[in-house]
């Protein structure tokens, strides 16, 4: 019986290299489909990532709070966000780290100009939690906390209007207030405003926010949960901590960035689905050309059918010999389309820059499920002319011109 079975795959074989043109033509979409879903999966995994790299970007675990006010809207001294209500968001169970800011407008003198810029006063823990990407020169340290240094952070547009040299230990006028820089900084991904963080801002010492408001109230308070899994739970503990320490008519915002990821991994789902279904679509239609080539070849080579039968060829051999071209058509085509898949990897990925930090992924499943159903493709379509090949008969085949 082996050695039935290795002289079925040696006629195969040698019958597609007769014909290499009309195989090579008949692979073809085989490895357009087969491409397709390497590459949709790996589109969908990069934008997975991608979020992902966004949202830590921003924070990992971060749940946030801000005070909306009382009834009516009016807004009370009282019910603002303070230190006190931050400290006891730190006590709670899951909760890692904790920092708060307030944000307001001001403004710069840069090169005898006034320049409006956000000032915004940052509590230890903002750089843990934010994770801001520091440029040039270093963030606050303890001592610069305690003691209210006059300390300044800016960002990296509002370094640009500074001019060349280094920005670092030079004296910047912010208000009716002089600093000294001591970082610039940006943002690790981009919060386009929606963040205390503006393309202008410079960053003090929480203590010193009070020089130009009049006020040390939190306005965002952050909380970074120990893990992913605590996010809900310290939110709602985050919700109901606030109402205990307040009157009954505050109201507080309580969100977490677990609403964007469900949304990222819906989006994805959909976009892969979409791609997938491209792709199942390019390898029916190459099944198809697989069956009508074949089906053709069936025709062609009736007399050699016959001949086989009449030397004593079963009708499973000749079953078999066809099953296994389509096998190896659609086989060979799967790995030359998850090659040319794998290669868009590593032409990609040096183009790609490097503060970007995104890779293209290649899932060892996306290569299993292609190849399986590339070839699952290939045997179902190629049953019918293999089946109409072994039906024939020896005499009919003989005679037939």
């Amino acid at each position: 019986m082996a050695s039935i079975t290795r002289e079925t795959w040696h006629v195969a074989l040698d019958a597609l290299r007769a014909n290499k043109v009309k195989a090579a033509l008949t692979m073809l979409g085989v490895i357009i489909g087969s491409a397709c879903i390497v590459l949709v999966v790996t589109i969908a995994l990069i934008g997975k990532t991608y979020v992902m790299a966004q949202i830590e970007g921003v924070g990992s675990n971060i749940v946030y709070a801000t005070y909306n006010g009382g009834g009516g809207g009016v807004r009370s001294q009282t019910d603002e966000l303070n230190l006190s209500d931050m400290e006891a968001i730190g006590h709670m169970a899951h909760v890692h780290d904790v920092a708060g800011t307030h944000d307001m407008g001001t403004s710069v003198i840069i090169n005898g100009q006034v320049k409006p810029v956000a000032l915004v006063g940052v509590t230890e823990g903002f750089q843990r939690i934010r994770n801001l990407l520091i440029l040039e020169g270093r963030f606050f340290d303890d001592m610069d906390q305690a003691e209210g240094s006059k300390a300044c952070l800016i960002t990296q547009e509002l370094a640009r209007l500074l001019g060349p040299g280094p920005k670092v230990g030079r004296q910047l006028r912010v208000g009716e207030q002089t600093f000294t820089i001591i970082g610039v900084f940006r943002e690790r991904v981009a919060t386009f405003g929606q963040s205390e963080i503006a393309a202008q801002t410079v960053i003090i010492p929480f203590r010193l926010i009070k020089y130009y408001s009049g006020s040390d109230s939190v306005r965002t308070m952050y909380a970074q949960a120990d893990t992913a899994d605590s996010v809900p739970q310290v939110t709602a503990n985050m919700q109901s901590t606030l109402r205990e320490r307040h009157s009954n008519s505050a109201s507080y915002q309580v969100q977490n960035l677990a609403s964007i990821l469900d949304a990222a991994r819906k989006i994805s789902f959909a976009l892969t689905a979409v791609l997938m279904l491209v792709g199942m679509v390019a390898l029916v239609i190459s099944g198809v050309g697989i069956m009508n080539i074949m089906l053709v070849t069936v025709r062609e080579r009736t007399k050699e059918i016959g001949l086989r039968k009449a030397v004593g060829a079963r009708r499973e051999e000749i079953l078999y010999q066809f099953l296994i071209e389509a096998f190896i058509m659609s086989g060979v085509g799967a790995l030359i389309g998850i090659a040319i898949a794998c290669s868009v990897k590593i032409v990609v990925d040096p183009l790609i820059p490097a503060e970007i930090g995104l890779k293209i992924p290649i899932s060892i499943y996306s290569v299993l499920l292609s190849f399986t159903v590339s070839c699952a493709t290939g045997v179902l379509f190629g049953y019918l002319p293999a089946r109409n090949a072994s039906k024939l008969q020896p005499t009919e085949s003989l005679r037939y011109e």
